[in-house]
């Protein structure tokens, strides 16, 4: 999907490729929310989550995120960084748009698989096949806050 990279200082740019965890937050029809923990990449315009081999009590299309994105593509996205010592605290808010990439996405679905395996030896052990569902997520918000 084209479009303009966000404007964001070097130091989140940093942190977002550092960052080896974000939080998802997605709501069903009806407003309920629901948040996961994900891994995720980003390519300066778009993150990259997906679906992987880790155990699931059901199949990927009856995941609540999935099901969720679906119904109400409006999601955030939570990057943070916790210490005790407060001063060093931060986080990255991104709000935007989620979709579930079609296989017929071939070429960005692709490399959003690559630079996920990239970072994660555990996604280039075999944890991610080249099949697993991919989830986009368009920002159209950024918010930051703390030692950036």
């Amino acid at each position: 999907m084209a479009g303009k990279p966000l404007k964001l200082s070097r130091p989140i740019r940093m942190k977002l490729r550092e960052a080896r965890i974000a939080h998802l937050a997605t709501s069903d029809a009806r407003g309920r929310p629901h948040v996961v923990p994900v891994c995720f990449a980003f390519d300066g315009k778009t993150f990259f989550t997906a679906i992987d081999q880790k155990p699931k009590r059901v199949m990927h299309q009856q995941l609540a995120r999935v099901r969720n994105i679906e119904a109400t593509p409006a999601v955030a996205l939570v990057i943070d960084h916790y210490q005790e010592d407060w001063t060093r605290l931060w986080f990255v808010l991104v709000r935007g748009q989620a979709k579930l990439m079609p296989r017929s996405a071939g070429r960005e679905r692709m490399k959003a698989i690559r630079m996920l395996r990239k970072k994660y030896p555990q996604y280039a052990a075999g944890m991610l096949r080249d099949e697993a569902p991919v989830i986009r997520i368009t920002p159209k918000r950024v918010t930051s806050w703390g030692k950036l």
